[in-house]
């Protein structure tokens, strides 16, 4: 291994680096030698067979784990050791565990001084996929995380298994070296993916005897429609924090006109939205929105306060947001304010009546947003970390990860488990969401496959079940990008172009929306995209493309 005083000189680099300076280049640690037992096997070397562990373990060694409280479960519980999905997961593993958090939405600011300090813990669950800077292998290089392949071949049968029988999904767990970084999060079915889309008032609709809205002409026309005859202040809002249009880059409404806020692929070639025209045509209907007061006008602060506030007061009559978060938490309030309000999914919205929407949001079966978990090149206990990780996928612990505590959080019911009232009728008044979340993982990824049983329970109106199939009636499979990895190199130079452009983008759309400057100051951006090194951004994505092809 390094010396000490090189380990915590590279680390403090690593400290230094802010949220919005994570696109600083930083100095190719040496990498700190593996251990024995994390070495890949010579080429043609069959894999050992994992060993099948018995649960609980029997151990005297104490496991630390790092991980960020769930939304849900702030201001419900203080701590980890106090859940009870945690509590029970100890007993059913037989591995006493340390949790250590975060403070809340400060996850890369502490891990960045965790690293620093050299006090690592056994398991760090955090998004080292995207947001670490380099990628997984920078932080296997740089000696923080393990290279998980041997371990998983011989303590991981769980695992090991599912990819084996899911090599679609293999492909995308490990980088273009073919490392195991982390236990992934995965979504166990097609109907895990889709979450997010357009959320309209259905009430007013009736009362105004308008349909629900399909093309972008009865948007606006419903938009107008809420303002002049329902009073709404604020007709279309949307989340401002931590971008303006947070919801966005999967193409809501900007894919009528061909385009999403990110890069995808199309006719082989990979293209980045905001420089594409159907951008600006866009910025052209949302700075029309704007001008004729249908679009909030505080559009660019809007945080979760008031996000909820507009919906709640009926100051918005429609907005992008997600079943469980969306319509699950604003129909009991909206309701409560007025026993016909209802809140629904609206389709993607198309140019012409009767065409399929190109994009929307959809989540890949390695949900490369969250969940996963590593384990630290310092720890002492590896093996116990990896078996204590392999339960989660296993077949009684995939249905306590998503079911919690048979005869507690769960019953079998026609052979199906479903959730009890604890959960869905909480006597303490939790919402469902924060008592699912206080007994299972299943609304907050983790180290697990995530049960299709689970959504159709979570989501217990019949509006929030019908938004699932009405948001993925879009073509955006075809052109979603798989969970590509750039290299080291690529990822330190990538993250210092896109810090660049996502400031100029996000300078454009809000300055052109608000009028600011004239719609045709897109070109002007466009250049300066191009001055940034925007095609080389591409560049390295169709590189990184090419590798995961051939993986």
């Amino acid at each position: 291994m390094k010396s000490k005083k090189k380990i915590v000189s590279t680390l403090v680099v690593t400290a230094m680096m802010s949220t919005a300076a994570i696109a600083c280049s930083t100095p190719a640690a040496t990498p700190a030698p593996a251990p024995a037992d994390t070495k890949a096997p010579a080429a043609g070397t069959p894999a050992p067979a994992a060993t099948a562990t018995t649960y609980p373990m029997k151990t005297d060694k104490t496991l630390s784990y790092w991980m960020e409280m769930t939304g849900n479960l702030v201001g419900v519980k203080a701590t980890h050791q106090d859940v009870p999905f945690f509590a029970e997961w100890q007993k059913r593993t037989g591995v006493p565990l340390k949790f250590i958090a975060p403070p809340v939405n400060q996850a890369k600011e502490a891990l960045n001084v965790m690293l620093a300090s050299g006090d690592l813990p056994d398991m760090i669950e955090f998004n080292f996929f995207k947001d670490f800077p380099g990628g997984p292998e920078k932080a296997i290089k740089d000696g923080y995380i393990l290279k998980l392949n041997d371990l998983i071949d011989k303590n991981a049968p769980n695992l090991k298994k599912y990819l084996k029988e899911h090599p679609e999904i293999d492909k995308m767990v490990k980088t273009d070296n073919g490392s195991y970084y982390a236990f992934p999060f995965i979504r166990g079915d097609d109907s895990l993916m889709v979450y997010q889309g357009p959320i309209v008032r259905q009430d007013w609709l009736d009362e105004l005897g308008l349909p629900l809205p399909q093309t972008i002409d009865e948007w606006t026309a419903m938009l107008k429609a809420f303002k002049e005859k329902k009073g709404a202040a604020a007709p279309f809002t949307a989340s401002g924090k931590p971008r303006v249009f947070n919801e966005f880059n999967s193409g809501h409404f900007m894919g009528a006109y061909g385009v999403t806020r990110d890069f995808y692929l199309e006719g082989g070639q990979i293209k980045f939205g905001p420089a594409e025209k159907g951008y600006k045509d866009w910025l052209a209907l949302f700075r029309g929105w704007y001008e004729q007061g249908l679009l909030d006008k505080n559009i660019a602060t809007v945080d979760a306060k008031a996000f909820d506030a507009n919906i709640v007061s009926g100051a918005s009559g429609a907005t992008v947001a997600n079943t469980g978060g969306g319509i699950g938490k604003w129909q009991p309030l909206v309701e409560a304010n007025n026993p016909k309000a209802k809140l629904v999914a609206a389709p993607q919205p198309v140019l012409k009546k009767g065409d399929t929407p190109k994009f929307g949001q959809r989540d890949l079966p390695f949900s490369v947003n969250g969940g996963m978990v590593a384990i630290s090149a310092t720890s002492k206990n590896a093996e116990l970390a990896v078996k204590l990780l392999d339960y989660g996928y296993s077949e009684a612990g995939n249905k306590y990860f998503n079911f919690g505590q048979e005869g507690v959080s769960y019953n079998m019911v026609n052979g199906v488990p479903t959730y009890t009232d604890l959960l869905m009728k909480n006597p303490d008044k939790l919402a469902p969401a924060q008592a699912i979340a206080l007994y299972t993982r299943a609304n907050y990824s983790g180290p697990f496959v995530q049960d299709k049983n689970y959504i159709q329970q979570y989501l217990a109106l019949p509006q929030q079940k019908e938004a699932l199939s009405i948001w993925a009636k879009t073509d955006v499979a075809k052109y979603q990008l798989p969970p590509i990895t750039p290299t080291p190199e690529e990822s330190t130079e990538m993250a210092k172009i896109m810090t660049d452009v996502n400031t100029l983008v996000d300078e454009m759309t809000l300055k052109i929306i608000l009028g600011a400057e004239p719609l045709d100051a897109y070109e002007k951006y466009v250049e300066k995209l191009k001055s940034v090194k925007l095609d080389r951004a591409i560049e390295i994505q169709k590189a990184a493309l090419d590798r995961f092809n051939k993986r």
